[in-house]
């Protein structure tokens, strides 16, 4: 007899994102919960489940899957032991309707299966609704990565933290879909960080760091992990808290995925060095570009990494951690060089990143006794991120103080003292 395929099963693995063998990988992880052993399955056993080969799964292997799925077998398609099986041979018209019929009965009993008692059946939340806020949040970055730490940004992010906490509450989900749900939410909640410590707004920075944190946990994702313990140790560092800077840097080198990736490596040795510049470790900050930069020609362009580190860590950021690095260090010329090396290769929509990076640049090149070619860089800064990204409008007034002081009453200050009045006149 002919087996009909479970598209029941086939159905539910296509809402929740799941491959053949992400699948038996999960059930496998319930049946050592359940047993103790890790169970045996690979992507052809759920194949076999698909094609109807195997229509009534071992006992272990099915308690776990019901697990996995929150559902009852039967739910999912599969036909106990001695329940009739269908004529053989069906005709194509027949095949179909007995396939629309299959998987219709499927759904309405998987609904029936998770209500609760009543007549309303609750919401099944699946990766759809994942997918859908991880767009929002590529929108938080591309929107982040123009704009710098505007309080707009951080509240938007904020918003959609509790956006993916509330779907947590609206409706039933398997363990997969909480888990990622509670990512996009530590996800978001990073972002506002993020805005915040990009807008000088720290205290704020440190509410939005213990709550995403707390998501981090709950998700297990070691990516977002990282990238909350980074940001944590960047924000240390703009506070002129070396020490607690290094700590917090070094729970996300610390993290295994930086021992598998060695792209993430590459961003926490990065970070370490502009810490190490702050503390005025020379042989340390030196040490930690040299490895930093061997990490990322190591690191595969082709492996999978999350859309946050893939729009803005390259090359460019590598050279403008070490420009940060070396201007704390006071030594000017290498800072110089690595000003040019990031301008550059930045990408065009880093927006906010080019900004720092010319003032950064016009503060090298003053300290060097270039005032006239330091201004000439430092007007070169658009009024928009001038006036209102708080990190650049702070380095450009140290910039105007310093100008002052290297060549009082020049022309030179004389023509910043115009440009920054446009300035103001633009904003």
């Amino acid at each position: 007899m002919d087996a009909i395929r479970n598209t029941v099963l086939e159905a539910w693995m296509t809402e929740h994102g799941y491959s053949s063998n992400s699948l038996a990988d999960a059930v496998n992880r319930a049946v050592e919960q359940l047993t103790g052993r890790v169970g045996g399955l690979d992507g052809s056993s759920v194949r076999a489940w698909k094609a109807g080969r195997v229509a009534w799964p071992k006992s272990a292997t099915r308690t776990a899957l019901e697990d996995v799925t929150g559902l009852p077998a039967v739910a999912l398609g599969f036909v106990p032991r001695g329940r009739p099986s269908p004529t053989p041979a069906p005709s194509h018209q027949e095949e179909h309707d007995m396939k629309r019929r299959t998987l219709v009965g499927g759904i309405a009993a998987a609904a029936a299966a998770a209500a609760a008692p009543g007549t309303a059946s609750p919401r099944r939340i699946g990766m759809s609704d994942v997918n859908r806020l991880n767009k929002r949040f590529a929108e938080i970055i591309a929107s982040d990565h123009r704009h710098g730490g505007q309080p707009g940004i951080e509240e938007r992010a904020a918003a959609l933290a509790d956006e993916a906490l509330n779907l947590q509450n609206a409706g039933s989900a398997t363990q997969r879909v909480r888990s990622s749900l509670y990512a996009s939410g530590a996800a978001f909640r990073s972002s506002a960080m993020w805005a915040a410590i990009d807008g000088r707004r720290y205290e704020v920075a440190k509410a939005h760091m213990r709550e995403a944190q707390s998501l981090a946990e709950m998700s297990g994702d070691q990516a977002i992990k990282f990238r909350i313990w980074s940001h944590a140790g960047t924000m240390y560092r703009h506070m002129g808290r070396p020490a607690d800077a290094c700590a917090a840097n070094d729970v996300a080198r610390n993290l295994h995925l930086t021992r598998r990736d060695p792209l993430f490596a590459s961003l926490g040795l990065a970070r370490q060095g502009a810490i190490h510049g702050t503390a005025q470790n020379r042989t340390d900050t030196r040490r930690a570009f040299e490895q930093a930069q061997d990490a990322m020609l190591r690191a595969d362009p082709a492996d999978h990494r999350p859309v946050w580190l893939l729009a803005f860590y390259d090359q460019a950021e590598l050279d403008s951690l070490a420009l940060s690095a070396y201007l704390s260090l006071g030594d000017y010329p290498t800072a110089e060089y690595h000003a040019h090396r990031c301008l550059a290769s930045l990408r065009p929509h880093m927006v906010r990143s080019r900004a720092i990076t010319t003032t950064r640049l016009a503060h090298a090149l003053l300290a060097q006794g270039a005032a006239e070619a330091a201004t000439a860089t430092a007007m070169k800064v658009p009024a928009d991120a001038a006036t209102r990204h708080a990190r650049v409008s702070r380095m450009l007034q140290e910039f105007g103080a310093a100008l002052r002081a290297t060549a009082p009453r020049s022309t030179t200050v004389q023509t910043w003292t115009e440009h920054t009045t446009t300035w103001r006149t633009a904003a």
